[in-house]
């Protein structure tokens, strides 16, 4: 049978947006950190189970573990692994233990969808000098296990690498370790993973910052930096990364959010509601970019779960999505 030309038009029209609303842009977007620091905690194959009965489909997780590699199997969730910060060490001077630690945690696990090895957490000082020698081993091990390009190879670094974050365009890295790592990214075509936390610069700034800008609830702009308009703190301190970046000659190196929250009991502004607005307004927002940025930027909330042996602040164990038995610690949509 024939059809109109128009008629055609429709019916591809329709089917887009069909796919549209079958994959929308904030669950391409978003994973959840699933942190294990708990005695209480649910099985490896419970807390996958639900993240697919979420339409979770990224996680991070911070070491190699058995029992969660073989959960994911088959899955099709992309994982974040981290080598863990006491490992690097090891590997920045030695080769062979880098095509080690790669064949017994990442080659050994067929079926599990790795796509970022994040190479230490947060270090900083005389503690990140062994970042750039364990990336590169890293890096070398993957491709010529024939992976390059397929798993990326980066490092999580907190906000504090940064310097002159207001506003955002004044931005430079003020740790001295970044730029070789910066020039490595570059060369390699891997992003840098951030972790950004609206909530501690909110907690340790309230004269300064305000909640609503901080919780994505702003009626207006805040900040005014040249041809961009801020009315969130994300935005600002995403977009600081950007410029640090490119100041560094890391123009054309990606932005992954590797971890991101607000807490829901602990400290200052730490509600329920609260987290509940951050968290809800995080997932619906990252699928646009930033200012300086538009587009899809890959975020990580942290975390699946409340951890009741985590150190630090009150705060620390108060950032789950969900209780250890699984239930919510408030209502929010993946979708």
């Amino acid at each position: 049978m024939s059809m109109a030309r128009g008629d055609a038009f429709s019916l591809v029209a329709l089917a887009l947006f069909i796919l549209l609303a079958a994959n929308p842009t904030s669950v391409e977007s978003i994973g959840v950190c699933y942190g294990m620091l708990g005695n209480d905690l649910p099985s490896r194959s419970d807390a996958v189970k639900l993240y697919q009965s979420k339409g979770i489909r990224a996680m991070r997780i911070y070491g190699p573990d058995r029992d969660t590699f073989n959960a994911l199997k088959g899955t099709g969730i992309e994982l974040i692994v981290d080598v863990p910060n006491d490992v690097l060490p090891s590997l920045a001077n030695d080769a062979s233990a880098a095509t080690s630690w790669v064949r017994n945690n990442i080659l050994a696990y067929d079926g599990v969808s790795f796509k970022y090895i994040a190479v230490g957490n947060e270090l900083m000082g005389n503690d990140a000098n062994n970042i750039l020698g364990a990336m590169s081993k890293i890096w070398d091990a993957i491709c010529s296990a024939g992976r390059c390009g397929q798993i990326k190879v980066s490092t999580a670094v907190r906000f504090d690498v940064l310097a002159n974050t207001y506003p955002p365009s004044n931005t430079v890295f003020g740790a001295s370790h970044m730029g070789p790592i910066v020039n490595f990214l570059k060369n390699t075509g891997n992003p840098l993973l951030v972790n950004v936390y609206p909530y501690f610069s909110y907690a340790g700034n309230q004269g300064q910052i305000r909640l609503d800008y901080a919780l994505f609830t702003a009626s207006g702009t805040v900040v005014n930096d040249g041809q961009y308009k801020y009315n969130n703190l994300f935005d600002a301190m995403v977009d600081s990364v950007y410029y640090a970046l490119e100041k560094a000659g890391g123009s054309s190196v990606g932005v992954v959010v590797s971890e991101s929250g607000w807490p829901s009991a602990g400290g200052a502004a730490t509600t329920v509601d609260n987290a509940r607005t951050y968290n809800q307004n995080l997932i619906n927002h990252v699928g646009n970019g930033t200012p300086k940025r538009r587009g899809n930027l890959e975020t990580y909330i942290f975390a699946m779960f409340n951890e009741n042996q985590k150190t630090g602040d009150e705060t620390e164990r108060h950032f789950g999505l969900f209780y250890p038995n699984k239930s919510p610690v408030y209502s929010i949509n993946f979708n």
